[in-house]
């Protein structure tokens, strides 16, 4: 009975949370003009962290006795999700909401290579290259992580559990 629910209603939510979640912090930086390029940013990976662990908690909650795998699923499915939707939304927000924030990205991208005696290649003037490299950081990040929330939240079935006597909380019992 445990294995036919899935995780992805579980994965879809929590990246939907994370995302909004993500675009309020994005605009509070705007608002209160926090430089992008300045520690602060980092602090969106503490929602980031704590939504795919609740995602893979709940997911627990559900099956009672995941195994890793399963556990290490939905944190990936989390990842993927949050991935598309982030993208997304920051292509459209360098692009069309906000394109002076990515100006000033690159600006300041300029400035360190001069700094440097050197000359900003063409690609890392454009928005669609650092969104392939957000992705790919956000993809290796997001799986270490995963495994991570995987270790911790899976539970071993006890040699003689079935799915008839799996526990669950019920307030009537």
């Amino acid at each position: 009975m445990t294995s036919t629910i899935s995780s992805n209603k579980v994965a879809v939510k929590w990246s939907l949370i994370s995302v909004i979640v993500s675009i309020v912090l994005t605009y509070t930086y705007q608002f209160l003009n926090i430089d992008q390029s300045s520690g602060v940013k980092y602090i969106g990976l503490i929602p980031y962290i704590a939504f795919m662990f609740l995602a893979q908690k709940e997911y627990k909650d559900l099956i009672v006795y995941p195994t890793f795998g399963q556990s290490f699923m939905t944190g990936f499915k989390y990842v993927i999700i949050t991935l598309v939707l982030g993208s997304i939304f920051t292509y459209i927000y360098w692009t069309l909401l906000s394109p002076q924030i990515f100006q000033a990205l690159v600006d300041t991208a300029k400035q360190q290579a001069e700094a440097k005696g050197a000359e900003l290649p063409a690609i890392f003037t454009s928005a669609g290259f650092y969104i392939i490299l957000g992705a790919i950081f956000s993809l290796i990040t997001g799986i270490i992580i995963a495994l991570i929330g995987a270790a911790i939240f899976k539970k071993d079935k006890p040699p003689f559990a079935t799915d008839e006597n799996v526990p669950y909380s019920d307030p009537a019992v």
